[in-house]
């Protein structure tokens, strides 16, 4: 089960346990919110209406408040001698989608050693 959220001007494919990267939300570290959700996906059925599927519940973890890279803002015209370089960081908000809908995150488990191959004796 996956949706499509909104949020800061923008859309997002979701499903629980992703991790991604939005415009600032007012949320402190370790809060709970809430998205809306535009249109949601639950294997072959699909609601894209999007007043009927923001009564699907997404809710996500705010896991940390940065600033993300610094993007260069240069503005040149030619033969008037007029450059101006500027520069801009955006604040963003790094969430993790804990479920969607009924559909939770499972807990990550702990990988298994590789088991070894049993030796041949074909000769």
């Amino acid at each position: 089960m996956y949706a499509i959220v909104k949020t800061g001007g923008k859309q997002y494919k979701v499903a629980p346990g992703d991790r991604l990267n939005v415009e600032k939300l007012d949320a402190e570290v370790g809060a709970k919110v809430d998205l809306e959700a535009i249109c949601v996906v639950d294997g072959a059925k699909v609601e894209a209406d999007p007043a009927k599927a923001a009564a699907t519940k997404v809710t996500a973890i705010v896991l940390e408040q940065f600033k993300g890279e610094k993007q260069l803002v240069f503005k040149f015209k030619k033969r008037k001698n007029y450059k101006k370089l500027r520069g801009h960081r955006q604040r963003l908000t790094r969430i993790e989608i804990e479920s969607v809908g009924s559909a939770k995150a499972d807990k990550p488990v702990a990988k298994k050693a590789a088991e070894k191959p049993a030796s041949e004796d074909a000769e």
